[in-house]
């Protein structure tokens, strides 16, 4: 049995190198344990828990009040039609000079004989 602690550090660990579960040290938990508890607390919401509380503390200490008033969207990352709904998007053109090669390569040796 491992200590909360040594999860919670595996944890931070794997945040923060953004590398795969498997490639975690070895002087910390093995993956599966870390795995298994991440994925158990992520079911339960206990990060969005925890990240609640730490924003309401945060703001507390900065003297704000604890539950977000406002939120900004970003035009250029929100994209939408004018009426609100799905688009179709159009597949990109393919370049007229790619195909004039793939048809001389396909071609082969008989092309350059003519």
């Amino acid at each position: 049995m491992h200590e909360r602690r040594e999860i919670i550090n595996a944890l931070a660990y794997w945040l923060r190198a953004g590398c795969a579960w498997r490639l975690l040290p070895h002087d910390l938990p093995p993956w599966q344990t870390v795995y298994h508890y991440w994925r158990l607390w992520r079911i339960e919401g206990r990060w969005e828990q925890i990240t609640t509380v730490l924003r309401e503390r945060e703001r507390l200490r900065q003297g704000r009040h604890p539950l977000l008033s406002a939120g900004i969207v970003d035009s250029q990352s929100v994209k939408t039609t004018e009426k609100g709904g799905c688009t179709a998007t159009t597949a990109p053109r393919r370049s007229t000079a790619a195909n004039v090669t793939c048809s001389l390569t396909r071609l082969g040796s008989s092309a350059r004989r003519t």
